[in-house]
């Protein structure tokens, strides 16, 4: 079995402290093969206010340096966590065009700006319609994501539930994932298995099982670590339930290249 965890921040994101040299111990410790580094690339803020550039050297300059330090126990790929690309497609293609750039996690963290663009952390969910109010914002969105180039695998595709308090469920979205889910297909891109550091991993079944009624082969599976302690974690689950439903492999990247290990 293959262990990598894909998705993963160190103190170049915003809401992370960690050194990457930490976070590349913990996986060494948590006996993962891989790790690739995807720090936050928003190109709105978490207020709603649009950004239009990333500063690339100090991550290629940690990248470089720890990938030196861990050469022979583990594999450190450099990635990047790309939220909400289609609303400036020339930025995100600038972004995107570094050369050293392995992968690219494409990501809506955010309300649509006509709604105010704030992170869905911060919405409030006081009942179940406020709920599928920001759900259906948020599949909106991911629906024109989807569609773009410049991501190479999407990201946590449930990702505003893990938010609400109010019990929700996507049996109602099914329709809308399943077309978001083969655009991404249809365009050789991916989707990832988010466990949430460990807290979601059943939960994404119906979702795989989309997945694969359209055809989809090409799986990631991250932790969103941003802390040591979180790296690797829900890993081996994840990859169990990707063979329970029929999946035959997990995949990593290098240059944008899906790489597949059998699981």
């Amino acid at each position: 079995m293959y262990c990598s965890d894909y998705h993963t921040h160190s103190r170049l994101s915003p809401d992370s402290d960690a050194p990457l040299a930490q976070m590349a111990q913990a996986a060494v410790d948590a006996g993962l093969a891989e790790l690739c580094i995807t720090d936050h690339c928003d190109l709105l803020d978490i207020h709603g206010t649009p950004v239009d550039c990333y500063g690339w050297p100090p991550a290629v300059a940690q990248h470089q340096e720890v990938s030196a330090r861990f050469s022979g126990q583990l594999t450190l790929k450099l990635g990047l966590e790309l939220g909400m690309a289609h609303l400036n497609p020339d930025a995100a293609a600038a972004i995107t065009s570094l050369p050293e750039l392995d992968f690219v996690l494409g990501s809506v963290h955010n309300l649509c700006p006509e709604q105010g663009g704030i992170d869905f952390y911060y919405v409030p969910y006081p009942d179940a319609d406020a709920c599928y109010a920001a759900l259906d914002d948020y599949f909106a969105s991911m629906a024109i994501l989807a569609g773009t180039p410049h991501y190479d695998v999407l990201a946590h595709i449930i990702y505003p539930l893990r938010y609400m308090d109010v019990p929700v469920s996507l049996e109602g979205y099914y329709d809308r994932i399943r077309a978001i889910l083969r655009t991404a297909v249809e365009h050789g891109r991916g989707m990832e298995v988010n466990t949430y550091r460990g807290r979601t991993v059943a939960e994404w079944k119906p979702v795989l099982e989309l997945y694969r009624d359209c055809g989809g082969e090409i799986v990631t599976v991250g932790s969103d670590a941003h802390v040591p302690g979180g790296v690797g974690k829900g890993v081996r689950e994840a990859l169990e339930l990707l063979a329970g439903c029929g999946f035959r492999y997990v995949c990593t990247y290098d240059k944008h290249k899906p790489v597949f290990h059998k699981l």
